[in-house]
């Protein structure tokens, strides 16, 4: 595939990459995920006004940099090579892609907000029974006079430990897995009747498990039509799972690229290890196990403004990049043995976050029947 990103795109590639090589190196990101509050607001802070790139995906009259998909995968991929846990996703990706595309009145002052490093957002759409159907919701918001009050619990909601408001799906109508019926909110996370409960994930993230107990919130915290917010939904996340694979990318490589300096190093028969003929087709195959999965997040992100082919591009650039994370994290850690798994070496911890990058928003075999559904819609 021939593609070919702006000097302005470049530039911003090269501005965080730069930045976090230097602020951001593993053992401070150990450090700071080994106790609370488990993220740095400093560096939240610098990637507001050091950077800027907290707006890179909104239009400039909203006070971004006027890029947008592209933008996100980019700033992902350089966040996947350094394991960054500041909410970047949540709060920009699904956040600000939320208040972009609903049309809410009050999303420029919110998008402001974000691009200025004041507010952050998680996404409380998993239910603990709900799988990875984004329609299967328990969780309901009745109407109460001109608002709503909104009840029910919310599982691994990443990044609400650090969350100043949360997007919420909720079942305004009709059935417990009814595609109709399913309305989105946004919510103070220190609304009452919001209670959390925080905990560490495998990978070095924070997240909660959100209960809502007749929460008031007025009209105005609707994002998008009543009733009718699935659509919406699968927009903004088919647009996460494309800036997780770009993540991804940035966490194979770096898987890659270890595995393939610790072959060199390591001795047996008094010789590197990474001289036996074996052990390098299995490096050239995780090689081009990272080749592809650049290709097909470049196809997916592409593929995200045009709405017939957006969700199957994705689905498809989930499976490969789930396929991937399972071929090069194994053999990554393969290949170092047994001390890849300790705390004290970077490997191990791209492996973990690999692994629940598979998962996200739906594991491989998900978005394989996901993409097999679709394609059998477009051929009839």
């Amino acid at each position: 595939m021939d593609f070919s990103f702006t000097e302005e795109q470049s530039m911003l590639r090269d501005t965080v990459a730069s930045y976090l090589a230097d602020t951001y190196d593993f053992d401070k990101r150990r450090a700071a995920i080994s106790k609370e509050p488990g993220w740095r607001p400093e560096v939240w802070k610098a990637f507001a006004e050091e950077l800027g790139i907290l707006g890179a995906p909104f239009s400039e009259e909203l006070g971004g940099l006027g890029g947008g998909p592209i933008e996100n995968m980019i700033v992902m991929e350089e966040f996947g090579k350094a394991l960054v846990v500041e909410p970047y996703l949540p709060t920009v990706v699904i956040g600000g892609g939320f208040l972009k595309h609903s049309g809410h009145a009050g999303a420029a002052d919110l998008i402001g907000e974000i691009i200025a490093g004041t507010a952050t957002f998680a996404f409380a759409y998993a239910e603990p029974k709900g799988r990875y159907n984004l329609a299967d919701l328990t969780t309901t918001a009745k109407k109460d006079g001109a608002g709503w009050v909104i009840n029910g619990m919310k599982a691994v909601v990443v990044g609400a430990p650090f969350a100043s408001h949360l997007i919420v799906t909720a079942r305004t109508s009709g059935g417990q897995r009814d595609a109709q019926g399913i309305s989105v909110f946004v919510v103070p996370k220190d609304a009452q009747g919001v209670s959390t409960r925080d905990y560490p994930t495998v990978d070095g993230n924070r997240a909660s498990e959100v209960t809502f107990e007749n929460v008031s919130v007025g009209a105005d915290a609707l994002l998008g039509p009543a009733d009718n917010g699935l659509p919406l939904i699968e927009k903004v996340v088919d647009e996460a799972i494309a800036a997780t694979c770009g993540e991804a990318i940035g966490v194979f490589r770096k898987l890659h690229e270890g595995t393939l300096d610790y072959t060199k190093q390591r001795k047996q028969f008094g010789a590197p290890i990474s001289s036996f003929q074996v052990l390098q087709h299995r490096m050239v195959d995780m090689f081009i196990q990272l080749e592809q999965s650049i290709s097909m997040t470049y196809m997916a992100t592409i593929k995200l403004s045009d709405d017939a082919e957006r969700s199957k591009a994705v689905s498809a650039a989930k499976v490969q990049i789930g396929k991937a994370a399972k071929f090069i994290g194994q053999n990554a850690i393969q290949l170092h043995g047994g001390m890849g798994m300790t705390d004290e070496m970077a490997i191990g911890h791209y492996f973990k976050r690999a692994t629940l990058i598979e998962s996200a928003f739906g594991n491989t075999d998900h978005h394989l029947g996901r993409y097999e559904f679709l394609s059998l819609g477009q051929a009839a």
